[in-house]
């Protein structure tokens, strides 16, 4: 059955190469894909597989070696730097393994932060509302330390929420939890999507929570293979 539902990313032959003295690595490698609004996908492969690199192709992180891509409406095929920049900012929200959250502040001013350097800062009520949304808002007022793994990552999911118009994307965001705390991590990406429409797209190689997305994108060698 076909998707009618408007595709926010579109790729056809999509690739990325590396060139390095001796040979040319082709980290993604002819991709073709669509992911529609509102759906959660997850890139599940093995380490080398090429889902870190197609990730950040269609967060606008990185530029396209050949091959086309659409990401929000806009081709970003041949895009420079600053374009890539424009398309990605205020549109897309990104969770990395890494929590990247400051010792010093609080669950709550860790929210504000990415706002506040975008000149464009927002309530304590409406990060509250982020918070909320990821089940933290009795946690605003604990600093990182004060935080389990699983809490961290969610207050940057909350973070990237604030950032994210339509499009979040998260690589390996259950990189250093554990499985109680992946599972939780996962249903708050699910319940983002389920409830808010959200379109989340999760590169992962925990297989288990890979599977909890509506759709799974395997990938080897830079390839999809099914």
């Amino acid at each position: 059955m076909t998707d009618t539902r408007q595709a926010v990313v579109s790729a056809r032959g999509l690739t990325k190469a590396y060139r390095l003295p001796a040979e040319v690595i082709l980290a993604v490698n002819g991709v073709d894909l669509d992911i529609h609004e509102g759906e959660f996908v997850s890139l599940m492969g093995p380490s080398g597989s090429g889902k870190t690199t197609l990730l950040d192709l269609v967060g606008c992180l990185d530029s396209v070696s050949s091959g086309t891509l659409t990401v929000l409406g806009a081709d970003v095929s041949r895009a420079r730097e600053d374009e890539l920049v424009a398309v990605r900012r205020g549109r897309i929200g990104f969770v990395f393994q890494e929590f990247l959250l400051l010792p010093e502040l609080t669950a709550l001013e860790n929210v504000q932060l990415p706002a506040a350097f975008a000149r464009a800062p927002i309530s304590r009520a409406a990060a509250l509302e982020f918070l909320d949304r990821v089940g933290l808002a009795e946690r605003a007022n604990h600093l990182p330390k004060q935080l389990s793994g699983g809490e961290r990552q969610r207050v940057a999911i909350a973070r990237a929420l604030t950032t994210s118009g339509r499009l979040l994307l998260a690589d390996e965001p259950t990189g250093n939890l554990d499985s109680r705390n992946s599972q939780l991590v996962f249903e708050t990406f699910r319940r983002l999507n389920r409830e808010d429409g959200l379109t989340v797209v999760v590169a992962t190689h925990d297989e288990e929570c890979g599977l909890m997305a509506g759709r799974c994108v395997r990938l080897r060698d830079g390839r999809v293979v099914a």
